[in-house]
């Protein structure tokens, strides 16, 4: 009898035949049947695309068209220079800017890209994590310039610069500045912008870099556990800003491995809070926003991911997630599509509307399968959050690579059995096809580079750059006295101050890492 096993190696078995009482209940601690008693039939989960490339205008473009189409929140793709704290006229720039996201290099371009959106009425999630302070502080500047309380605005940044180390590779400065400012952002928005979620606690780009679905929760988890640590280690109170804690999962190919990790995923995150001291219960939820699984996505036979996307949001769906990114069938080939972005966000309405999975509360609970899988998940994870644990938590087993061991070692069981023909990926290593026909792909123009180096030089001829110069050397002597960093950023945002000369401020007092 052939055995199997998901992909993180949980071996399954053949039948599931052990009635498995449920007594938890949704909305109750631990949260493992989802957050809200009633989860979708009170509210759907937010449709929330991702998306930005080119210009400031080109992404505005696009935005209105996605909500048009009815997405309910926006996501922000920045591109690299952006994420890495360069201007886009930058020598380090040359070649990226635009490509793989917007380009934002002034509270300028954040009028444009949101011209004619009010941000009162929107929540924005923005993925940017080493100068997340300077994004949400563009994103600030804005909200006041169009009359918005501030108060009132709601959104998400990702913040998470742990798993930059890990996984991603988008770092500026070494850790303990970067947890620092994290933690300034979440003392600032705890009594200036309260509903902003001030962090995006991310295994997505584990999962990206190769992680099981097991590691993908475990190393997310034990990071969030640091940053938990380092706010409660700053005088900050858990079960405020674990409030605003939240976490984005990558929904990969094994349906039911998916599913399970989810529900593992809240109730580990509701005991870990409680240990750390959080006795209200919106404090030891575990809110998470999944995107689709990127790397799953494959070139040949492209339309073959119309289906995988179905899937993979079906599970996120099933698992309970607050918020949902569906990738466009053609980001194997290059950024999507209106077409396929369309596409996507269709996938996700007829989930909702048509396929009756949202009719009732956790609808695969008390399958025998689905309960002991998740405990076998929730098992395996902890097995490997007790080995950081025993490090000295997660800061340190980064800095000694045993998290980036973990992620390649994993990477390279899995690659290896594609290419032996274990696993199966259709279309690629079998059911290939000789003719297959690409789809239209979306490029961006070089030129875009240019663009922005006009829009920059004329906006340093026009702001008032005493002004600029003086906030940028109190912002310096910020950073050296340990004062919160958010208001000084503002208040250079304001000024009209560029991404890259305050990244350059705290490049100057903290340095840079390298790895």
């Amino acid at each position: 009898m052939t055995k199997h096993s998901t992909d993180s190696g949980i071996e399954i078995a053949q039948l599931y035949n052990q009635p498995i009482p449920l007594q938890e209940q949704a909305g109750a601690f631990p949260f493992t049947r989802g957050i809200q008693p009633d989860m979708y039939l009170g509210k759907l989960w937010t449709m929330r695309q991702y998306a930005g490339f080119s210009t400031a205008e080109e992404s505005n473009k696009r935005y209105k068209y996605l909500l048009a189409n009815g997405t309910m929140g926006l996501s922000v793709a920045f591109d690299l220079p952006t994420q890495i704290g360069y201007d886009s006229d930058h020598s380090m720039s040359e070649g990226e800017v635009g490509k793989v996201g917007v380009a934002i290099d002034t509270l300028r371009d954040m009028e444009i890209l949101f011209d004619g959106i009010e941000l009162q009425k929107i929540t924005t999630s923005m993925t940017i994590n080493a100068t997340a302070a300077t994004l949400l502080s563009f994103y600030i500047a804005l909200a006041k310039k169009q009359g918005a309380d501030i108060k009132q605005i709601s959104g998400t940044i990702q913040n998470d610069i742990l798993k930059e180390y890990a996984a991603r590779g988008t770092y500026i400065y070494p850790p303990k500045p970067s947890m620092r400012l994290i933690t300034d952002i979440f003392e600032y928005c705890s009594k200036e912008v309260p509903k902003w979620n001030t962090i995006s606690i991310s295994g997505y780009h584990i999962r990206e870099a190769g992680s099981t679905a097991v590691q993908e929760i475990a190393f997310t988890l034990s990071n969030a556990k640091a940053y938990a640590k380092a706010a409660i280690e700053k005088g900050l109170d858990i079960n405020v800003f674990g409030q605003r804690l939240s976490f984005f999962f990558n929904a990969h190919n094994h349906f039911f491995e998916e599913i399970a990790k989810f529900r593992a995923a809240r109730r580990m995150w509701a005991k870990m809070a409680k240990e750390l001291g959080a006795t209200n219960p919106k404090a030891q939820m575990l809110r998470f926003h999944t995107q689709t699984g990127g790397s799953t996505l494959q070139a040949q036979q492209a339309d073959n991911n119309i289906t995988r996307v179905t899937l993979q949001a079906l599970a996120a769906v099933m698992g309970g997630t607050q918020s949902l990114h569906t990738n466009g069938f053609d980001e194997a080939l290059s950024l999507p599509t209106e077409n396929a972005a369309r596409i996507a966000l269709r996938t996700q309405q007829i989930i909702a509307y048509e396929s009756g999975v949202v009719d009732t509360v956790d609808p695969l609970g008390g399958s025998y399968f689905i309960e002991a899988l998740t405990d076998e998940v929730e098992k395996a994870a902890w097995a490997y959050i007790d080995k950081i644990d025993a490090m000295g938590g997660s800061v340190n087993a980064i800095e000694q690579g045993y998290m980036q061991k973990e992620i390649a070692d994993a990477s390279y069981r899995y690659q290896t059995s594609i290419e032996s023909g274990e696993k199966i990926i259709v279309g690629v290593n079998k059911f290939a096809s000789e003719n297959d026909a690409n789809p239209p792909v979306f490029k961006i123009d070089d030129s875009i580079r240019v663009l922005q180096t006009q829009k920059l030089q004329q906006l340093k001829a026009e702001r008032n750059n005493v002004a600029v110069s003086l906030l940028l050397a109190k912002l310096e002597q910020q950073a050296k006295d340990g004062s919160n960093l958010m208001p000084g950023i503002i208040e250079a945002a304001e000024q009209y101050a560029t991404l890259g000369e305050i990244a350059d401020v705290f490049r100057k007092v903290f340095g840079e890492y390298h790895a």
